[in-house]
């Protein structure tokens, strides 16, 4: 008499359902990995971006006439996931401001600083459990939490 070997259908079928269960786990956690990781794309740029303004002040006394090319201050190019501009410059104020990308999955997200040093979550994808942090801070995680 031969004894069987290989697994029957109940051992195949506990193997997938463990399986899809850590899929279901592990899967979303990832993903909300990856979006913290986009966002340090964002605030490393405005950060470094401050540093410069900063710097283009203390050689012309001035905000006004920065982020432009040709100075110690240019806008920031070729970032994956966000767009940083300047929208409010004058001789003693900046905002420094990051936009995400329209068609990429940070397209909601947007962050400021100022010459204060004043850090504000501007937008976040409410929808997907994102929302604003209750004090002046860049949100880095699902909750509101910087």
């Amino acid at each position: 008499m031969r004894s069987a070997t290989g697994f029957t259908l109940i051992e195949v079928m506990i193997t997938v359902a463990i399986i899809a269960i850590l899929a279901a786990v592990a899967i979303p956690s990832y993903t909300d990995y990856i979006t913290r990781s986009k966002i340090q794309e964002a605030t490393s740029s405005l950060l470094s971006m401050r540093t410069k303004l900063e710097q283009y002040f203390q050689d012309n006394r001035t905000f006004s006439g920065a982020c432009a090319a040709g100075t110690v201050a240019p806008l920031p190019a070729g970032l994956k996931y966000f767009t940083i501009s300047c929208p409010t410059r004058n001789d003693t104020q900046y905002l420094i401001q990051a936009d995400g990308i329209a068609g990429t999955d940070m397209a909601q997200f947007s962050f400021t600083i100022d010459q204060a040093n004043t850090r504000q979550t501007a937008s976040v994808p409410t929808a997907s459990g994102w929302s604003l942090p209750a004090t002046n801070c860049w949100v880095t995680r699902k909750g509101g939490i910087c």
